[in-house]
């Protein structure tokens, strides 16, 4: 698990159920908006159709040596914030890491992260279908 992304699922671990929640909605605060490149072009991007709330999102390889960083964009709309704080706990944990990295993190993410008291597992089960999609889009990349 990448650092950051620990530090998060530790943050998470550390607090009561209500707070879990709380910073759950920070996370979707602090998602950043998407540069003009996408905002202007929302076709440019996949949906998330597992997604209770429209979601969508596109990354990027920035180059850099030993190998590329991964850049991660997303789309959600303000009224559905569990699914934004889910991006931005995926931008956050992920976004500038090696590919390597990014390729490395467990596809149980959604169950590592102690939100099934506060977070359904449907919408859970978004988590991990963003994650499937950002990975498959970063392979990608790396072998067109």
């Amino acid at each position: 698990m990448p650092p950051g992304l620990q530090e998060i699922i530790d943050d998470f671990s550390d607090l009561a159920a209500r707070e879990r929640l709380q910073l759950l909605l920070e996370f979707a605060t602090g998602l950043p908006d998407l540069p003009a490149r996408y905002a202007d072009h929302p076709e440019l991007l996949e949906p998330v159709p597992e997604c209770q709330s429209p979601i969508f999102l596109i990354t990027e390889l920035e180059p850099a040596d030993p190998e590329p960083l991964v850049r991660l964009f997303f789309s959600a709309p303000a009224e559905a914030p569990t699914t934004r704080g889910f991006a931005g706990i995926l931008h956050e944990g992920l976004d500038g890491l090696p590919v390597g990295a990014v390729l490395a993190v467990p596809a149980d993410l959604a169950d590592r992260l102690p939100l099934a008291e506060v977070v359904s597992p449907l919408r859970l089960r978004g988590l991990s279908a963003m994650l499937t999609r950002l990975k498959r889009q970063v392979r990608e990349h790396v072998s067109p």
